[in-house]
């Protein structure tokens, strides 16, 4: 085989490399955003504070 065939099937293969992982990142994505705003409301229940539940508003009026 050529030199520029190789070259030529070389960056076909690619294309479709990264083709394909643009394909599984857009087809998970829902996924992807439920996972992240699972994870966010974990790590906020857990690093907020113990008197943040309290109205403070209410206590005053």
């Amino acid at each position: 085989m050529s030199k520029t065939a190789q070259m030529v099937m070389k960056i076909v293969g690619a294309s479709l490399a990264l083709a394909a992982l643009i394909c599984l990142l857009i087809g998970g994505w829902h996924d992807l955003s439920v996972g992240c705003c699972g994870m966010r409301k974990r790590l906020r229940e857990r690093f907020n504070s113990e008197y943040d539940d309290y109205a403070d508003e209410e206590l005053y009026e």
